[in-house]
């Protein structure tokens, strides 16, 4: 019998004709940015002190759009067309590909190479009784599966999405982990026999969640299968049906885009992994295509900014592709395309080192997995110097970085973790973190306790300019964003080489004060093609053709990276930076004193990190100002 509920799904995917199968899945081809508004134009400065001399300007051109046919579902005879129609429509596989709709018995059909290599201390604190997730331990007889007690969303991630699977794979002989991951297995099926009518019911059934949790069941099979309790072993396979039978039919009501990704990628899985799969594979490969399309914007950024989202998406792929090739499969064209788009952003978004930036909630995740991860993609590509709708500028100057953010934060429906960072910067050099942004939101629940995670994810805690201590936009609970900025006007060339080399200059304002206080935040950033002088400039602008009366409060902060030493001169417009390679950095104000205060950082291993931070503040007029900084390598 047809399966009703199948008509639970969205309406785009209801209502797709199949005629259309071939045609256009995916991205925008306007140049329009999805994830808010994002202009980027070659127009005037509106720098007080006028134009600067410029001979040669290299204005950002619009990306360079997908093409409608990179994204189309594959190609398939009729049949199979009629096939994917009819187990849409909710007919039973073996009524499509067994005579008389015979049932094969659940098994599977092939044993998948793990790409992804886990984490061997958390392995080992498994096999000792915990879950280590993010530097804390939590007893494995603690861990409450049912989620009747809510645990803390990174530890939910990894008990519901059986993460901890590849580190009980990573650190011991399959003999001597097994038992353990069939241990918690058992106590998590117990906890969850069936599974509810619709997602929402507990963590453990967001589609997020239980995507993950299939796909990782399906590649560390012989973890769960291979041991010697035959009930158990009967119980998995039976919930690995009923979770993909769950997946065909809520797939479509996903918590984001990544979400969705995840649970299509676990349903093609078990369309190859598991017998009379055909009809589950083809309806699958159609659904992903079309959510890939709709993950990204149209230079490969997904659409929550999120760099841990972004190598989330790439890791989902990269698992699935090892799937195909368990069973001798060749995965469809788009899953390479995708994986080629995906990986560039990411990259734009090291430092000189290989670690990431901290931003969108991210922390300063570790040059090591990151080149694992990029790895196992199979992509060998640069980072993108102008990664335009994901939001975030790149410069490489010989051996310093700098990262920008010069867009709004996501849209609300898109917001994962998401921070009011818009026109905030980090800068390195050889490697050394010298300017920074807090991070870290996605990991609180560690080491990071959760009651910091709003505010890593406000305009102080990244390296920007605040009026009256408020957000440029507003940050909400459960990783979501408010009213704010709108608007991002960028632009972005190179300077002819004076006596002191040439330089790239980054324009950007954004709009997210000028309801409230009527003045825009326009900031100015000068970096030499050598890599010795940062030079930088906030304005604020009036936005109304009338002035408003009176005077605000500012703040431009400045975070530091680790282990820097910082002292200042005598007249308090100067900080020296003693970096812990010996070199030594100038910070000098056009205007105002600068002060030293504490700040935290979120490191590698997700553990917050004393730093300090470097603040100019005072009070400015509603009828504008600005402030000229400047950062010199010395000697």
């Amino acid at each position: 019998m047809a399966d009703s509920s199948f008509h639970d799904l969205s309406a785009r995917e209801a209502t797709e004709s199949e005629a259309s199968e071939g045609a256009a899945l995916g991205l925008p081809l306007d140049g329009t940015d999805n994830s808010g508004g994002l202009i980027v134009g070659d127009g005037p400065s509106n720098n007080p002190a006028g134009p600067d001399p410029v001979s040669r300007r290299e204005v950002v051109e619009p990306g360079k759009a997908l093409a409608i046919a990179d994204f189309t579902a594959p190609l398939i005879n009729p049949g199979e067309r009629l096939i994917r129609m009819a187990y849409r429509m909710g007919i039973p596989s073996s009524m499509l590909t067994s005579p008389i709709g015979k049932k094969v018995k659940t098994r599977l059909l092939a044993t998948v190479t793990n790409p992804l290599q886990g984490d061997r201390a958390a392995g080992t604190a498994l096999r000792a009784g915990h879950f280590l997730v993010h530097g804390v331990k939590t007893p494995i007889s603690q861990a409450d599966f049912g989620g009747a007690a809510r645990m803390t969303p990174p530890l939910e991630r990894t008990v519901h999405g059986f993460e901890w699977l590849a580190d009980l794979d990573a650190c011991a002989p399959r003999e001597q982990s097994a038992p353990v991951a069939e241990r918690i297995l058992s106590a998590w099926l117990k906890a969850n026999p069936k599974p509810p009518s619709k997602p929402g019911k507990g963590p453990a059934w967001r589609v997020g969640n239980a995507g993950t949790r299939l796909l990782n069941w399906l590649i560390h099979a012989p973890l769960i299968l291979s041991g010697i309790d035959k009930p158990l072993r009967s119980r998995t396979l039976r919930a690995i049906e009923a979770t993909a039978r769950w997946l065909d039919r809520n797939v479509g009501r996903a918590e984001d885009g990544v979400s969705e990704t995840a649970g299509w990628c676990a349903i093609v899985a078990t369309g190859l992994l598991l017998p009379e799969g055909r009809p589950r594979r083809l309806y699958g490969e159609s659904g992903l295509i079309r959510s890939m399309g709709d993950m990204v914007g149209d230079d490969g950024g997904v659409l929550s900014r999120s760099p841990v989202a972004q190598m989330e998406a790439i890791a989902l792929l990269v698992k699935l592709r090892a799937c195909y090739r368990a069973t001798r499969r060749d995965p469809p064209q788009a899953i390479e395309s995708m994986l080629a788009m995906l990986v560039p952003p990411l990259l734009s978004l090291t430092h000189g080192d290989g670690s990431l930036g901290s931003w969108q909630g991210a922390w300063a995740i570790e040059a090591e997995q990151i080149a694992s991860l990029i790895e196992a993609s199979g992509v060998r590509t640069r980072p993108l110097r102008d990664v335009r709708q994901w939001g975030f500028q790149r410069i490489s100057a010989d051996k310093a970085v700098l990262q920008f953010d010069s867009a709004p934060p996501p849209m609300p429906r898109n917001a994962r973790n998401a921070c009011a960072s818009t026109l905030a910067f980090e800068f390195s050099s050889a490697g050394h973190r010298i300017i920074v942004n807090c991070g870290g939101s996605v990991c609180a629940g560690g080491i990071v306790p959760v009651r910091l995670e709003q505010g890593l994810r406000a305009t102080a805690a990244h390296s920007t300019l605040t009026l009256d201590d408020a957000n440029s936009t507003a940050v909400l609970i459960n990783g979501g964003i408010g009213n704010g900025v709108s608007e991002v006007d960028v632009e972005r060339r190179t300077l002819d080489a004076d006596e002191q080399g040439a330089a790239t200059r980054i324009e950007a304002s954004h709009n997210g004060y000028a309801a409230r206080y009527g003045l825009a935040h326009q900031r100015i950033l000068i970096l030499r093609d050598n890599g010795t002088e940062l030079r930088g400039e906030d304005l604020l602008v009036p936005t109304g053709r009338k002035g408003k009366r009176g005077k605000v409060g500012y703040a431009i902060r400045f975070h530091l990276g680790p282990h820097i030493e910082a002292r200042l001169s005598d007249d308090k417009q100067g900080v020296g930076l003693a970096l812990p390679d010996g070199s030594y950095w100038q910070f000098r104000s056009g205007n105002g004193e600068f002060t030293i205060e504490e700040s935290l950082w979120v490191d590698g291993q997700a553990r917050p990190v004393p730093v300090q931070q470097l603040v100019l503040q005072g009070l400015v007029s509603r009828g504008g100002g600005s402030f000229s900084w400047l950062l010199k390598k010395m000697g």
